[in-house]
């Protein structure tokens, strides 16, 4: 896929992102796709609060509706767009859906997985392995990320 395939598909992520944002979730957005087919395979943005779920990231959420839709608990040859890193839960999702790319916007410098799994020690318990392009909208996924949290900040607290 080129440079602007996976901007294309980074913005649908980050229409993920905005959807999670207006939901009061933390603004995270995943998009699944088969490279060469037109439409994404699935879609998903954080719903941890509204499903009180803790595994509802973004990239779960959308995994799990690519192995409802493709019938299958692995997704090889898979790429998934996300707006944030992912973090070790995700990872081992990745991993065991046998995905065959990860494409991210915005590094999480505190709970990002990608730079773990590159140490010798982590990289050989992984039984499979995927290539990573960082970066893709950065900017805009980190700017959507800050806004969140400056509001939710400056938000006066709830009544009680």
């Amino acid at each position: 896929m080129t440079r602007l395939d996976d901007e294309r598909l980074m913005k649908l992520a980050l229409a993920q992102a905005r959807r999670a944002a207006r939901a009061g979730e933390v603004p995270v957005g995943a998009v699944i796709v088969r490279p060469g087919d037109p439409a994404p395979l699935a879609r998903g943005h954080n719903m941890m609060i509204a499903r009180h779920d803790p595994t509802a990231h973004a990239e779960v959420v959308a995994m799990r509706r690519a192995g409802r839709r493709a019938a299958n608990y692995r997704l090889p040859g898979t790429v998934l767009y996300l707006t944030l890193e992912p973090c070790l839960l995700c990872l081992g999702a990745i991993v065991q859906a046998r995905m065959a790319r990860i494409v991210y916007a915005a590094e999480d410098p505190k709970r990002g997985a990608l730079s773990v799994c590159r140490k010798p020690l982590v990289a050989n318990l992984l039984h499979h392995k995927f290539r990573v392009t960082g970066g893709v909208l950065a900017e805009e996924a980190g700017e959507l990320l800050r806004g969140f949290f400056r509001s939710r900040r400056l938000a006066p607290p709830p009544a009680g």
